[in-house]
């Protein structure tokens, strides 16, 4: 494959109680597709350490695996949608990630964060600090290619709506489970078309296929 043709690395970064198996599948189908897929596990992954220390994990991940000029796309699930988002706003993140796709994450936080007392939890709560203050600048995101993914029958995320942001692109797959969203074949489909996606900086370039 010529190098001017080929694809970004993609990063997942995985939600709480998650672990980078959580993304098996998903990185399966992308490396059929000829993606170079990356993921690392937050540690710990419960909640007791707070997103933008998490999201400092991310920063130190790419800063060791991807030469500095490597641009990259990012896929966040859920809490790892936020942490990614906090990577993105505040450390530096919007200088190299070009397409940013979040899936079922509490933009707006979610009811479901009152049922634990620790950091992470606190920080997803709805009207958090943290939130607002990352939703003052959300502009910001306009920069890149940036999408939320969501399902509007999440249990986790509660509202479901929280996954919407008035930024980027807004896609409702209707898929029955939280979990099931780094799994289903229909979010996948999408997340191809989004990796695909001609760059905004770049949509008068002749892409060669």
């Amino acid at each position: 494959m010529n190098t001017l043709n080929k694809p970004n690395p993609v990063l997942l970064i995985h939600g709480i109680f998650d672990t980078i198996r959580i993304f098996n599948r998903m990185s399966r189908y992308l490396q059929n597709l000829g993606w170079d897929v990356y993921s690392l596990n937050l540690v710990p992954n419960y909640g007791i350490l707070g997103l933008d220390k998490l999201a400092k994990q991310v920063d130190d991940y790419i800063s060791k695996k991807f030469p500095p000029n490597q641009p990259l796309d990012l896929i966040g699930f859920s809490m790892g949608g936020i942490v990614s988002r906090y990577y993105v706003q505040r450390l530096g993140g919007i200088e190299r990630v070009e397409r940013f796709i979040t899936i079922s994450s509490p933009h707006n936080g979610t009811l479901t964060a009152y049922a634990l007392n620790l950091a992470a939890p606190k920080q997803m709560r709805p009207k958090s600090d943290f939130l607002e203050d990352l939703n003052q600048d959300i502009a910001l995101l306009e920069q890149i290619n940036f999408t939320s993914i969501w399902t509007p029958y999440d249990a986790m995320i509660l509202p479901a709506r929280s996954s919407q942001i008035p930024v980027g692109r807004d896609i409702k797959i209707n898929v029955l489970l939280h979990a099931w969203m780094v799994s289903d074949e229909k979010v996948f489909k999408v997340i191809v078309e989004e990796l695909k996606a001609a760059l905004k900086s770049k949509l008068n370039v002749n892409f060669i296929s």
